[in-house]
């Protein structure tokens, strides 16, 4: 990556974990400021990566190059303000937001410039180094654009849409999906509960068999997943008997009438922030 300080506003577990990522790929720490009200987050993310950390968003606004976005939505307006009345000139800094419902139009009407803008949808697998971010560039150079691709790339993999609206398409594909699969493994362990399982091994029957299968998919990238599932579900058997019935219950069409509500709120939000 190049010598560029990037300022993260806001630093929950989302930008702690992109944080994270950036560091354990050679990103030098000196080169990133953590701002939050909390102390304790502060000296947790000074502990455990020896970043910059301040409690003023005006001075990580001042010493940055890139600044990363990180507040709720229903606080970016006041945080745009707080930047207009720094009377700081931020017009060739590159802005990354990662706060859903907020348009780059929108932003930059908050910001009151037209600042050059990426919005990123990342998702909690970035955690672990698994994570997916969505990312959709207004305005920034080919050199920003890269870097911007480096440090979403420090917390798993990196997608460019071509319109913004896709965003919204990203956030119902992956950034609230992970809360889909927690809720068909809530299911199961539930279920398994009911046969007389204990919360313990429950919980571990359920993890290791949607990690094995989650690997499938990658160790097994040259086989679609209608085939993978195809592969476990022999006619007339066990499986073929829960596959059945979960679909005429209507899951598939759940599924995407599921996404399709998070698109929908995500479109909403866009009216309301």
């Amino acid at each position: 990556m190049s010598d560029k300080t990037i300022a993260f506003i806001g630093t929950g577990n989302m930008s702690y974990a992109i944080i994270g990522g950036m560091v354990k790929n050679g990103f030098n720490p000196q080169h990133i400021i953590a701002t939050n009200r909390n102390q304790e987050k502060l000296a947790k993310v000074a502990s455990d990566f020896n970043v910059q950390t301040t409690s003023d968003n005006n001075q990580a606004l001042r010493n940055a190059d890139v600044i990363v976005l990180s507040v709720k939505p229903q606080m970016m307006g006041d945080l745009c303000q707080s930047f207009q009345d720094s009377g700081i000139d931020f017009s060739d800094k590159l802005f990354i937001s990662v706060a859903a419902g907020l348009t780059v139009s929108r932003l930059r009407e908050m910001l009151g410039q037209p600042v050059k803008m990426v919005r990123c949808m990342p998702n909690t697998p970035s955690l672990l180094g698994r994570g997916v971010s969505g990312l959709f560039g207004a305005g920034e150079t080919s050199d920003e654009h890269n870097f911007v691709q480096h440090v979403f790339e420090s917390t798993g993999i990196v997608v460019w849409v071509k319109q913004e609206s896709q965003i919204n398409d990203i956030i119902a594909v992956t950034g609230s999906s992970p809360a889909y699969f927690f809720l068909f493994m809530q299911a199961i362990e539930e279920k398994a509960k009911a046969l007389g399982f204990s919360d313990d091994d429950a919980r571990k029957l359920v993890q290791q068999t949607a990690l094995g299968a989650a690997e499938m998919t990658v160790d097994q990238s040259d086989i679609s997943i209608e085939q993978l599932r195809a592969n476990v579900t022999s006619k007339g058997g066990t499986t073929h008997a829960a596959v059945e019935h979960l679909k005429a219950e209507g899951l598939i069409n759940t599924v995407g009438d599921a996404m399709d509500a998070c698109i929908a709120r995500a479109q909403q939000m866009e009216q309301e922030l």
